[in-house]
């Protein structure tokens, strides 16, 4: 079937308890139970990624990939959603993506390489020069948590709660920082989207890409889930602290009651380890519920 333009994407039927533009085949059900969270080991003591610890869930089932471009474009057609970005007019982009003459923008204070650019948004990701021309499956960014709440109760589904997230990107592992195993590039192959050279000058793409990834790109985890370290930073259900957790309820955790800052886990492809050694099973970040930018997007849970 030809793809239709992200604005004129018609509006998808509801089928049971999810809509019919998440097929089953696209959600993974897992079983839940006992696994061991977080890491004791960071690189980032303050983010909270300690201390390792049992958590117990229940069966949950989780997208397998990131939400698409052209999956959002549907819900947007059908509901006329209007995203946290366009709202107010600009969303925050790499300056290594913008022109050479791009005229000066406000950059932000302690990341400079954060350029905000008016009129970025979910379908101009590095401002009103650009589209999606060849990034329809590619993840949606420029997404705030409360967009992403908004395409959730659309679809019938939920953001994943922290641990969640956490259970499915181990992918039935244990202790391991990435969700196949504990080698960066097992046999020397890419396993995921991430900065490759010296950030954030020089980007050579050895693995592929210099932005955003297909959702399906790489070989999916033991449970069938693509790119949860890398491509994009993830929201999730929790409000972020870094230590409530400590004294957090063992069995399905919810994360503090409130708060002031989201819970992001992933990692993206801007990530690199001398800066933002984030790109982990257990790597956690918080950033403002109306944040966005060009490297965060969201899956699904339900």
């Amino acid at each position: 079937m030809t793809e239709q333009p992200a604005s004129v994407v018609p509006a998808l039927t509801t089928s049971g308890a999810c809509r019919s533009d998440i097929p089953a085949a696209k959600w993974r059900e897992l079983p839940g139970g006992s696994f061991l969270m977080g890491c004791d080991g960071s690189p980032y003591p303050a983010d909270g990624e300690g201390p390792v610890r049992e958590v117990t869930l229940t069966p949950f089932a989780i997208r397998a990939t990131a939400v698409t471009n052209v999956e959002f474009a549907a819900f947007v057609a059908a509901t006329g959603h209007a995203t946290d970005a366009e709202r107010f007019g600009w969303s925050f982009v790499f300056g290594g993506f913008l022109p050479d003459d791009f005229p000066p923008t406000r950059a932000a204070a302690s990341t400079p390489w954060w350029r905000q650019v008016h009129q970025a948004d979910w379908r101009h990701p590095e401002g009103p020069h650009s589209d999606l021309d060849g990034r329809r499956n590619h993840p949606v960014v420029h997404v705030s948590h409360a967009d992403a709440l908004a395409y959730c109760a659309w679809a019938g589904a939920r953001l994943p709660t922290e641990a969640e997230w956490e259970y499915a990107a181990r992918g039935g592992l244990t202790g391991k920082p990435y969700p196949w195993g504990d080698e960066l590039m097992p046999g020397g192959k890419h396993r995921m989207n991430v900065w490759q050279g010296v950030f954030p000058h020089r980007n050579t793409a050895a693995d592929g890409y210099s932005g955003t990834c297909p959702v399906d790109a790489f070989p999916p985890n033991e449970y069938g889930l693509f790119n949860m370290t890398g491509n994009v930073w993830e929201w999730c259900a929790d409000w972020f602290s870094p230590a409530f957790h400590r004294h957090d309820r063992r069995v399905d955790p919810l994360g503090p009651p409130v708060g002031q800052t989201r819970v992001l886990r992933g990692g993206s492809h801007l990530c690199h380890d001398s800066y933002c050694f984030r790109y982990r099973t257990s790597a956690r970040m918080g950033n403002t519920p109306d944040s966005t930018s060009g490297n965060t997007g969201f899956r699904c849970a339900r």
